[in-house]
């Protein structure tokens, strides 16, 4: 099927501007290299996936979205991207989702701020990219993602979820408390604690008591970057508000475990992980 044709133009207006990053990367980051021996490939075998546009409130972002090339309506998940932006990985994800029946997209949220596939040093993306992007623009963004989604006829978006990796784990508990529209989340390592900034103003265990929508949490207890003590309060966080939410932590798993492309992938463990993630979606109505 041609692509074009399922690049849905968008039906409402918007004022543009230039953004920095038009169109997704290919391949994987530079930041990454080289990629793990175990990373996986999901082919595009009864599948509709490649970029796409989204008409935002200023401009247009990039995306990559996949889904089964017959039937749906489908169940949208929006897959919020690792620190390292919308590359091969990310895109990878969406694939698997759509192999399970789901309409995923992935929206590049760094679109205005810059592109961190490019930069070789991990201090770099964080100093000059990601620390710029404020999370209202974010939540904006991506709700400008379920919009297209629901748009393009392939989306039903009465059963929306969410997930999202290392930075996107953080984002997946905001949106949570921002979109009462939505149904479930999934953060894997996603950080809770941090010292708010203006644009950062909240931490997940801010908004505790303010989900809108229930989300499993995903940690591992030998993760350096995120405490194992930020883990646990927010646990007790979210049983004080009488949340439905839940945390699960893997014993002796680094941060990163789900990255087939990096050495902190952890195959039993992200294996474990998706399965309850996919049960997760299913229990709370996103199947």
């Amino acid at each position: 099927m041609d692509e074009e044709s399922l690049n849905f133009p968008p039906k409402f207006g918007f004022t543009r501007r230039e953004f920095v990053v038009t169109t997704l990367a290919t391949g994987f980051a530079l930041s990454v290299q080289p990629i793990s021996a175990d990373t996986i490939s999901t082919d595009t075998g009864g599948l509709i996936a490649g970029e796409v546009k989204i008409p935002t409130t200023d401009g247009q972002i990039p995306a990559y979205r996949a889904f089964p090339d017959t039937g749906g309506p489908f169940p949208v998940v929006l897959v919020v991207q690792e620190i390292f932006g919308v590359h091969e990985h990310i895109k990878d994800l969406c694939r698997r989702l759509a192999k399970a029946g789901y309409f995923a997209i992935a929206p590049e949220l760094y679109a205005r701020q810059g592109d961190v596939s490019k930069i070789t040093d991990f201090k770099e993306i964080i100093s000059k990219v990601v620390s710029k992007v404020p999370d209202a623009q974010v939540m904006s963004d991506l709700d400008a993602t379920v919009a297209w989604s629901n748009q393009s006829g392939k989306g039903n978006i009465e059963k929306l979820a969410i997930t999202g990796f290392c930075w996107g784990g953080r984002i997946v508990w905001l949106y949570a408390a921002h979109n009462p529209k939505l149904s479930a989340g999934a953060a894997w390592y996603g950080r809770l604690v941090n010292e708010p900034d203006p644009l950062h103003p909240k931490n997940p265990i801010d908004l505790a008591s303010s989900l809108k929508a229930p989300v499993l949490g995903l940690y591992g207890a030998a993760d350096t970057s995120i405490p194992i003590e930020s883990v646990e309060k927010m646990r007790t966080a979210l049983q004080e508000a009488k949340q439905p939410s839940e945390i699960k932590v893997y014993p002796d798993t680094p941060h990163g475990f789900n990255a087939d492309y990096r050495p902190t992938y952890r195959q039993k463990e992200a294996e474990d992980a998706w399965k309850r993630m996919l049960a997760w979606f299913k229990k709370n109505h996103v199947s």
